[in-house]
């Protein structure tokens, strides 16, 4: 028999005939989880799923501060108003996988030598294995000007839920004058992004009768269009067709909301810059690794979490693993690459739990569907040698509409109900949907 009654502190005491336990609010605020996932976004729910069916929902957590769950690459067509905000989101409960316990705090510390983790609300929680899916940081504050000339109009971004349909109003009002669009001097998720809503704006324009007063600009840090020379070719075809002006090594560095003007600099000339008027400016913030991440024991020396390219594990510390943004792997961070993540992680670690050297090697795919009106899409899929990388038996690099349809309509229905839920995934997800298409 036993008997419970509170002690002097509010504790609970336990009495038995043969032993006295004492458990306090010390105690009790640390948790322990077979395998921890750091991260509540596309990689860490999909690795959740898969981790409750691998070893059992009571064994697994995820730490994840947000209450609302985003649907990222549609936020390309909100800020064009092809697709509501509101369609973007989901609640973070209706996407965790039921059983799993969800920590609703945020990541402060990641001790890999204790193998454990500390949130902002003070908690620790230890962990057998852990996975890292925390994303990336965007920073807008690095832009003179920015985040406060947001509080203005004409001004938008497509990376954000608060800033993307600010996107559309400018879009929607603009009368005449510059539109401009930016590509950061950093890493950035979805590269085509910040060129997809210039195409789509070139598309409102032409629609609405506006083309003729405007002048379209788009001031890239990059060398390059884009980064694989197949579709680089096609878009550029694009560019010339459509009169867009594109500028190359050219950085964003101020805005001054309040006068309509942005401020580039040349990269190729550091210290000389260019005042551009806008009536329409579309800001790509600069991002960069996890602050959770950062300057600790599991960052690569530039901050990111630090991961075998072909397996996910971590370098140093065989029972940390990692997926998606957050990681220094060496390709385009995109929801497709992680869905081509997810099933290679998912054989590393059931090989690590096994005892066993990981058998299967991640070579880089990932894919940007780039949006280049509002019913054509050039489906670029590639590897970590910028090689195509390409599922469909017909030229990619081609506008079509099939694609347009499969970006904007099939991928969201994949992603809520295949990729969220540890089903769909591997390397080379649009070839795995070929396959089930076929069958």
């Amino acid at each position: 028999k036993c008997r419970f009654f509170p002690n002097y502190m509010g504790n609970l005491e336990i009495y038995t005939s043969q032993s006295y336990l004492h458990t306090s609010s010390s105690v009790s605020a640390k948790q322990h989880y077979k395998m921890l996932v750091l991260g509540g976004g596309s990689g860490g729910i999909a690795m959740s799923a898969r981790m409750k069916r691998m070893m059992g929902a009571e064994n697994v957590a995820v730490v994840e501060p947000s209450e609302m769950h985003y649907y990222q690459p549609i936020w390309t067509l909100v800020g064009a108003g092809a697709k509501t905000a509101a369609s973007s989101g989901r609640s973070t409960a209706s996407v965790m996988p039921s059983g799993v316990k969800w920590v609703k705090s945020k990541v402060e510390e990641i001790n890999p030598d204790t193998n454990t983790v500390r949130t902002d609300d003070g908690t620790e929680i230890s962990y057998e294995y852990l996975i890292v899916a925390l994303g990336l940081q965007l920073h807008y504050e690095r832009i003179k000007g920015l985040p406060d000339g947001f509080e203005h109009p004409k001004i938008g971004s497509n990376y954000s839920i608060q800033t993307v349909e600010k996107t559309w109003n400018a879009l929607q009002n603009f009368k005449g004058g510059n539109a401009v669009f930016s590509f950061p001097n950093t890493p950035v998720k979805c590269a085509g992004a910040p060129q997809k809503i210039m195409y789509l704006s070139d598309s409102y324009l032409r629609k609405t009768g506006k083309r003729s007063k405007a002048k379209i600009i788009y001031n890239t840090s990059l060398p390059v269009l884009f980064g694989v020379k197949k579709y680089a070719d096609s878009l550029w075809e694009i560019v010339k067709q459509r009169d867009l002006q594109v500028n190359l090594r050219q950085n964003l560095i101020e805005v001054r909301a309040d006068k309509q003007e942005a401020v580039f600099e040349n990269l190729d000339k550091p210290g000389e810059t260019t005042v551009i008027e806008y009536e329409m400016l579309h800001v790509t913030p600069p991002m960069g690794p996890s602050l959770a991440i950062k300057g600790g024991p599991l960052a690569d020396e530039v901050g990111w979490l630090d991961v075998d390219r072909d397996t996910l594990q971590h370098k140093r510390y065989p029972n940390v693993f990692g997926i998606g943004d957050c990681t220094n792997l060496p390709t385009v961070r995109t929801a497709a690459a992680v869905a081509a993540q997810s099933a290679i992680l998912n054989r590393t670690i059931s090989k690590t739990l096994k005892k066993e050297k990981p058998d299967k090697k991640y070579d880089g795919y990932t894919s940007c569907p780039l949006v280049t009106s509002y019913n054509t899409v050039i489906l670029a899929e590639f590897d970590y040698n910028l090689q195509p990388l390409e599922t469909f038996p017909i030229n990619q690099a081609k506008e079509r509409r099939l694609m347009y349809h499969m970006k904007a309509d099939l991928m969201p229905h994949l992603y809520w109900h295949g990729l969220l839920r540890g089903l769909w995934g591997g390397p080379g997800p649009y070839r795995k949907l070929l396959h089930l298409g076929m069958k």
